[in-house]
């Protein structure tokens, strides 16, 4: 199986982020623009938090608030769980179906590479399946 750092190869190392201070409705329109289901949560380069679909659900609609005068940093998740570059995609799915999470940021030492979500992860898991059935047909008719 691929490592983390084979999906950001094919997927490219887009960050989408947004500072702490920052008022939710602009995270929200930043997702929207970005058709991102999270965002990273930065303090400069420091990774601080993840802001996703799920928090803003959970934590400004359902419970009332507003999205304009509630800060980012009031319904991040913090800390994220991260995962390295040479971390094993199954490992990853592990942590992301044990976690009920959707989005990993990979970390490489201090300094953010890129994010991976679980349909990354799910499309290859898919495609390492498909790769040993058809080896595994080749054989069989050989």
């Amino acid at each position: 199986m691929r490592q983390v750092k084979h999906l950001l190869e094919g997927k490219g190392n887009d960050i989408y982020s947004i500072a702490p201070d920052a008022p939710v409705l602009d995270a929200i329109k930043h997702m929207a623009e970005r058709r991102v289901g999270a965002l990273l949560v930065m303090r400069g380069e420091r990774l601080v938090g993840i802001l996703s679909e799920r928090d803003y659900a959970r934590k400004v609609i359902l419970q009332g608030r507003s999205s304009a005068q509630t800060a980012v940093s009031e319904i991040m998740s913090s800390p994220p769980l991260t995962v390295g570059p040479d971390t094993d995609v199954f490992d990853c799915m592990r942590l992301c179906t044990d976690s009920r999470i959707r989005h990993l940021p990979v970390v490489s030492g201090e300094q953010v590479i890129g994010v991976i979500s679980i349909g990354d992860l799910v499309k290859e898991v898919i495609d390492a399946q498909a790769e040993q059935i058809e080896q595994l047909q080749r054989y069989i008719t050989s």
